[in-house]
């Protein structure tokens, strides 16, 4: 079986890797959509060995479309995903417009896989935030095995979290503080070159921002609603890869040589933890690559049953674009959905 798939933002960072994953990953397709905006019509992407020609989006007919992945933004998804549902086709958008609709499953394979099943109500699955769905793959083998109580995490999260606009900046303001030249700040609330900047998203009332507020009400969603969780996120001058300290509380005893085991053994993860210089993962190391990276294992005495560790993900593939991917082979595997022939 072979299916019609549509790429929605196909030009953007996530909808580029979308299509490289799809074509990796010999995903079974036997058409492959590329859409964007009117402006970008005709503008190539490539997908495997081949060239694809967007089209436009607000011209599209999506009646013998199997899977839509939407990576266009939250306004864009809130008009279109539930026009492209209705004709049949099922939309896993990546951004946060759909995440807390109680009609809408929150999927990270690894994690929830099971919960997909309720996407026929609105033929929409929501693809968690890129922070969120690293940390849950990390947190579901300890909390199977120990029961999570509590989680306080600070990420340090890189610029393409930002997209095209975010990766040009640094690169600019760099490229602007080597030359002597101006820095200019557009994109982000401050310098991001050579800095660090505590606010990702706006403020809520409560003071955190909207990006902490979306780790702890997914972490709940697709994890456990029992989960206490707060959160820290921070933009840090790195192109690609988001990194996470994460601190839990268990219910039950936990060593660090246990955890490193049940870590180990948990799919999606890789362990890397020697104590020594570079023993451990960074961003760099991780872009590129799936798995999501756990180092610096260790046990925390200041709270009962406590443990720390480090968490490194590459946020466009793990944080957007593979999960979506994994989450349409979810549907095929689990027989969710059949290649549709074109309506008459």
């Amino acid at each position: 079986m072979s299916f019609k798939v549509a790429i929605v933002g196909a030009t953007g960072n996530v909808g580029r890797e979308m299509l490289d994953i799809l074509a990796e990953r010999a995903f079974p397709v036997s058409e492959v959509v590329a859409l964007a905006s009117s402006r970008s019509i005709g503008t190539e992407v490539s997908f495997g060995d081949r060239t694809l020609k967007c089209k436009s989006l607000e011209h599209y007919d999506f009646s013998d479309t199997d899977i839509c992945l939407m990576s266009a933004g939250g306004e864009i998804s809130k008009v279109w995903s539930p026009k492209i549902g209705q004709q049949g086709c099922v939309v896993i958008d990546n951004s946060s417009a759909w995440r807390m609709h109680p009609d809408v499953p929150l999927i990270v394979p690894e994690v929830n896989a099971a919960a997909v099943a309720g996407f026929a109500k609105m033929n929409i699955i929501a693809n968690p935030n890129c922070s969120t769905a690293q940390l849950v793959v990390a947190l579901k083998p300890l909390h199977d095995k120990y029961g999570v109580k509590r989680v306080v995490v600070s990420t340090y999260q890189s610029v393409s979290g930002a997209g095209k606009e975010g990766m040009d900046e640094l690169f600019n303001q760099t490229r602007a503080v080597f030359s002597a030249g101006e820095v200019v700040t557009k994109k982000f609330p401050a310098r991001i070159s050579f800095n660090l900047i505590p606010q990702i998203d706006v403020f809520m009332e409560d003071g955190f921002t909207k990006e902490e507020w979306k780790m702890m009400v997914e972490t709940k969603k697709i994890l456990d609603p029992k989960i206490k969780l707060t959160a820290t996120c921070v933009r840090v001058p790195v192109f690609i890869g988001h990194s996470e300290s994460v601190n839990i509380e268990c219910e039950k005893p936990v060593t660090a040589d246990e955890a490193r085991e049940v870590l180990r053994a948990a799919p999606g993860i890789l362990v890397i933890d020697k104590h020594e210089p570079g023993g451990y993962i960074t961003p760099h190391e991780a872009a590129g690559e799936d798995a999501t990276y756990i180092s610096r294992i260790r046990e925390d005495a200041t709270v009962e049953n406590g443990l720390a560790f480090w968490c490194v993900s590459d946020n466009l593939r793990k944080g957007a674009a593979l999960n979506a991917v994994q989450i349409a082979e979810v549907l095929i595997n689990r027989k969710l959905i059949q290649p549709r022939q074109k309506a008459a």
